[in-house]
């Protein structure tokens, strides 16, 4: 006889149906029996443990993978217990952000990040490759991005905040050279192999126009003023820079042109990752070229000029079968539809746009993931006691993060359009590997329950038990996870 449970295996995220029976069956002697089946939904499956056997039915290889994930997690000592499981994840972006440019963390790294992600069926690695402090991917034909982009002069000194006077952000130095530190096409291909064998796809983000002060610093010309840049490397100190892409610069615009087409040839995702946020627009008040490129496509002002260029890149990116994503900013203005975004602010913020909500942004019928930085920043505090990290402010607990919902304030006749969330590593204040583990997991679970399980979550109290058992079982695997509480 099966019964429903809920208090049963530390599984995590937890399935959508599951019922128990009584007994186990020894774990050596089980073999597995693969069986397809066209009605699961894609990543679903379903697994059946008896006496007799295991039986894993799914309609694809991922679902098989899934259940792997579920499998494993279900052994107990030498022993799996009895168990009827149906399961199938609500949304199909269930995805994880890692900042490489504000501290490099190194292909092995990643690869264990795409490792333990996995395990909790999360299947979308978003790889921040560029920005201000740094840029992290070897070019064919910009030989300065990986000689001079991808090291700076400095960096913030541990433990130490910004300074900030007029929006102008400062830091103590601690004087020490970092990098050069990028990734060659020999190391993002093994990643991707790596990945592809996980069911994790690779979205890489380079940046545009704003948060590309490293990419400038090496060729100046891009720049609106490029004699602001002559002689400088990456920024040393975070925050918002106002030296950006100049938008009325043919060079500039083939320049991301080239790079995008080199990242479309090399990671084969359905969707490319062109940043958008936090751009100001000072110096394309004053640029001639910028001014002059606004008089030649009738643009009435400077707001203008970042939907022009996302325009032109969505067109760019769907001539080679990509769609764009970007955060909530680059959807202001006339932006086609296909253009899917990220919704991170949660109420506003940024620089020079004013606030698109997320039901805002379904309504004019855009694609969302949704990532608001109230319950998946994971550079946030954890609101542990005597917690030994250094976070950038703010507070996400582990009971906020599970409580996140993608849907929260998007009527039922909208809600296609929420394609799932993601928790997001920002590097600013995360400085190793083990900074970063302990502020990803355990809350990065909780996440993963938020995407897959859905609807059907079945409460903080539950998670927590189940919790309890997973972190020994993250820990035992050499995961420095954070304590529940």
């Amino acid at each position: 006889m099966m019964v429903e449970i809920m208090l049963a295996a530390a599984l995590v995220p937890q399935p959508v149906s599951m019922k128990t029976g009584t007994g186990s069956v020894p774990a050596k002697n089980a073999k597995v029996a693969h069986v397809s089946d066209a009605s699961i939904p894609p990543e679903g499956y379903r697994l059946s443990v008896r006496p007799d056997g295991v039986t894993v039915a799914s309609s694809s290889d991922a679902g098989r993978f899934y259940a792997a994930q579920t499998l494993a997690q279900l052994k107990e000592g030498d022993a799996y217990p009895v168990v009827e499981i149906e399961d199938a994840p609500q949304y199909k972006w269930r995805g994880l952000l890692i900042d490489d440019c504000r501290h490099f963390f190194g292909k092995e790294k990643i690869k264990r990040v795409i490792d333990v992600m996995s395990q909790h069926k999360m299947n979308r690695l978003h790889w921040h490759l560029t920005d201000d402090q740094g840029w992290r991917l070897d070019i064919p034909g910009y030989p300065e991005l990986a000689r001079h982009a991808s090291v700076r002069a400095a960096s913030a000194k541990h433990g130490t905040r910004p300074h900030v006077n007029m929006k102008n952000y400062s830091h103590l130095l601690n004087g020490e050279k970092y990098g050069p530190f990028f990734y060659t096409e020999a190391d993002i291909k093994e990643i991707l192999a790596y990945a592809a064998k996980r069911h994790v796809v690779i979205v890489p983000e380079i940046e545009l126009p704003g948060h590309v002060y490293a990419a400038l610093s090496a060729y100046p010309e891009l720049a609106c003023f490029p004699e602001r840049l002559k002689g400088k490397g990456p920024l040393c100190a975070w925050g918002i820079e106002k030296d950006v892409l100049c938008l009325g610069n043919d060079k500039a615009v083939k320049f991301m042109e080239d790079v995008l087409d080199y990242v479309c040839r090399l990671f084969p995702g359905d969707v490319v990752h062109i940043g958008g946020d936090e751009c100001p627009q000072d110096r394309w008040k004053t640029c001639p070229k910028c001014q002059a490129r606004m008089k030649k496509e009738g643009i009435a002002d400077v707001h203008g000029l970042q939907p022009w260029i996302t325009r032109h890149f969505v067109k760019f990116l769907a001539a080679r079968g990509r769609r764009p994503i970007g955060w909530d900013e680059y959807l202001l203005g006339d932006v086609p539809k296909s253009a899917i975004g990220m919704s991170w602010r949660a109420g506003g913020g940024g620089a020079g746009h004013q606030f698109l909500t997320p039901l805002e942004c379904v309504k004019r019928g855009h694609d969302l993931v949704m990532t608001p930085r109230t319950f998946c920043y994971l550079d946030y505090g954890q609101g542990l006691k005597d917690d030994p990290f250094q976070y950038i402010g703010g507070k996400v607990t582990l009971e906020k993060s599970y409580a996140f919902n993608p849907c929260e304030g998007i009527p039922p006749e909208l809600r296609e359009h929420i394609l799932g969330g993601q928790g997001n590593n920002w590097s600013e204040y995360t400085w190793n590997e083990y900074d970063l583990d302990w502020k990803m997991w355990p809350r990065a679970c909780a996440i993963a329950e938020a995407v897959w399980t859905g609807d059907s979550k079945p409460g903080f109290a539950d998670f927590m038990r189940r919790m309890e058992t997973h972190r020994k079982r993250l820990i035992s695997q050499g995961v420095n996870c954070a304590p529940l509480r």
